[in-house]
């Protein structure tokens, strides 16, 4: 037995839950689900599924359904039981609910009402995409999914163009194809990317390129299953090195080494390390 019956205080818990693999939910997210006073879900069976495989007994209590389709009612009845002074659980289909999953309203409603809102942290899509694509992860943006048509979808990669951070996107198979061709002729052909497939199930799939040679290899061929899309930030122009240190000595008249290095490195988007070494040099000549 995983699961232990543990007191919850009072209030809202969300719950995450894998993204495939059924043994990777949390030994406390099995513990919130086995005692909380009720239990909510976004889809109730593949909760009552995922509880199933763990042992975890549902002691009379029913599981509710709260989707983004439910309306004001069920939302309310959560309240109610907050307001009741009772726990309340909450899990989305996949992953950490509110990340493209419904819940934004009920944590929203249940904060401003006072309640402790809290959560059993654990998979998620997005996280395990940007370990896993081998692009950069000092700085990301999560993009959600795009529009479905063409021209809303190129107006919005458009507005992320020079987000200066790893893109990271959901995308449905029936759109991955239309969505990378769009992505090459907005962001750049060149820009490297990874399309994610999958991720800790059976048919895991991490495919590494730049969007021109994924969007011709997803023309000729259709994949199946839960993608997640990360293509890099867009990179800056190649940067004169006699501009860098032309303003490396402004910036040092009225800064530190280090934070000259910072402020220069930031303007130019290049490497602090490097702007650095050429600040020391500067101030030793």
């Amino acid at each position: 037995m995983n699961h232990q019956k543990v007191r919850l205080a009072p209030g809202l818990y969300f719950v995450a839950t894998p993204i495939g693999t059924a043994r990777d939910i949390t030994l406390r997210a099995l513990d919130v689900l086995a005692s909380a006073d009720v239990i909510a879900a976004e889809d109730t069976r593949s909760l009552r599924r995922l509880i199933e495989i763990h042992g975890v007994p549902l002691a009379g209590r029913r599981i509710l359904s709260y989707h983004d389709h439910s309306g004001d009612e069920a939302r309310k009845r959560l309240l109610g039981a907050l307001e009741e002074g009772r726990s309340v659980a909450y899990a989305s289909e996949a992953g950490m609910p509110l990340i493209s999953d419904p819940g934004y309203d009920l944590s929203r409603d249940a904060g401003e009402a006072g309640y402790l809102v809290t959560a059993a942290p654990g998979a998620s899509a997005v996280l395990t995409a940007l370990t896993l694509a081998g692009l950069p992860t000092d700085a990301f943006f999560f993009a959600g999914f795009l529009p479905n048509a063409t021209g809303a979808r190129c107006a919005r990669l458009e507005e992320l163009r020079s987000v200066p951070g790893t893109l990271v996107f959901y995308e449905s198979p029936k759109r991955v194809a239309a969505s990378l061709a769009d992505m090459a002729a907005t962001l750049g052909a060149d820009r490297s990317a990874a399309l994610c497939r999958e991720l800790t199930k059976k048919f895991e799939e991490v495919r590494r390129g730049n969007l021109g040679e994924l969007a011709e290899a997803l023309r000729l061929e259709k994949v199946k299953g839960e993608i997640v899309l990360v293509v890099d930030r867009a990179r800056s122009e190649a940067v004169n090195e006699s501009d860098v240190e032309e303003d490396l000595r402004t910036a040092l008249k009225e800064h530190s080494v280090k934070d000259a290095a910072d402020l220069v490195s930031r303007t130019h988007d290049i490497p602090r390390r490097r702007v650095y070494q050429m600040a020391l040099k500067l101030t030793k000549s």
